[in-house]
């Protein structure tokens, strides 16, 4: 048996501890939470990480579990859309629920281990830092300076009882702010991202919701409905952090996934995405493969095109959380709604569109 020591529980460490084969790997997760997180916001799932989830056996369970998110918007902070967008085939579903669904994928011959990992193991065949953005793995393994980096933006997010409106849905771009809105299996997940001096380490819940509130007092009356709604119990506060660029993903015997490997900023909505494909990914070619060639080939699937998303997502913050450039911003996405309405229109009415 090969003895695989997986530092962090979360998204990647659970989905990489159920993909590896029981009868090849021994296998020990550990994590520092006593127990799963009960509040959480959703999480969307594209098609790929549902092919991750699929491959795990929980596809089915996920999907009816959580949402489809069909339609959406960029809106001006009035509620008026400013560039529609199609999410067929998107599913959102609470982190949470994706938590415990995942936990319960992963074979009774994992070991658990409840505490905190500040040097690692000697003796392991593999060592997997899955543990986020402040990866300790990653500290250890490529230096300090691949220490995660704080953001000047706060993040709050949050669900509340009620589905919203399809007029509702989407996300709200504001003069250095921004606010989304989705189905959240029954309820409407929300979350709110802008430039803050709370933290950067432990952010106080409801002094968080009250500057949010105060922040987004002149948006539309769903947005300021859902604030409202928005308790403490039900709300999560923290600064937004990122990693720097690694030209590489292991080392030795180490191996990064998910946030430890790429934390990126939620303006495209793929971390927790790319987490599982992450996980998935090594854990079939860890399957298959002798070691050094199954991490070179994890390298060769994943790093380029994580970093990819790293850098377009920061960018699109960028973009969203503009301050300056807003009106500017805001003309440009108008006309490029028109234009996409347009076609949208011919190619229902089975007319080609021009170029």
């Amino acid at each position: 048996m090969k003895k695989v020591e997986i530092i962090g529980g979360g998204i990647a460490g659970l989905a990489l501890a159920a993909r590896l084969d029981p009868g090849t790997f021994d296998v020990t997760v550990y994590e520092q939470r006593p127990q799963l997180p009960t509040v959480g916001t959703t999480l969307a799932m594209w098609t790929k990480a549902q092919d991750a989830l699929a491959e795990l056996g929980i596809l089915g369970a996920a999907r009816s579990r959580g949402a489809i998110i069909k339609t959406g918007a960029l809106r001006a902070p009035s509620g008026a859309p400013m560039l529609s967008m199609e999410g067929e085939g998107l599913m959102g579903i609470s982190r949470p629920e994706l938590l415990r669904l995942l936990d319960s994928a992963v074979p009774e011959t994992v070991t658990r281990v409840t505490q905190r990992v500040d040097h690692l193991p000697s003796d392991t065949w593999l060592t997997v830092g899955a543990d986020g953005v402040n990866s300790v793995v990653r500290r250890r393994c490529w230096g300090e300076s691949s220490a995660a980096r704080a953001t000047p933006f706060l993040a709050v997010r949050g669900v509340v009882p009620g589905t919203p409106s399809t007029h509702d849905i989407g996300e709200y771009w504001g003069r250095g702010e921004i606010f989304g809105l989705a189905p959240a299996g029954g309820g409407s997940n929300w979350y709110a991202s802008f430039r803050s001096d709370l933290g950067p380490d432990k952010v106080d819940v409801p002094e968080a919701l009250d500057v949010t509130r105060a922040r987004y007092a002149h948006y539309s009356p769903a947005v300021r409905k859902v604030l409202a709604a928005a308790s403490p119990e039900t709300s999560l506060a923290q600064r937004i952090w990122t990693t720097p660029p690694l030209r590489r993903y292991a080392r030795g015997n180490v191996v990064l996934v998910g946030d430890a490997a790429h934390a990126m900023t939620p303006n495209l909505g793929r971390g927790a995405c790319e987490a599982l494909v992450d996980a998935v990914t090594l854990g079939g070619l860890l399957n298959t493969l002798p070691m050094e060639d199954a991490l070179a080939a994890y390298g060769r699937k994943r790093l380029r095109r994580t970093q990819q998303l790293r850098v377009a997502s920061s960018l699109m913050g960028t973009i969203a959380l503009a301050q300056g450039m807003q009106p500017w911003r805001d003309a440009l996405l108008t006309q490029a709604g028109k234009r996409v309405s347009k076609r949208r229109e011919k190619a229902q009415e089975g007319v080609q569109p021009s170029k």
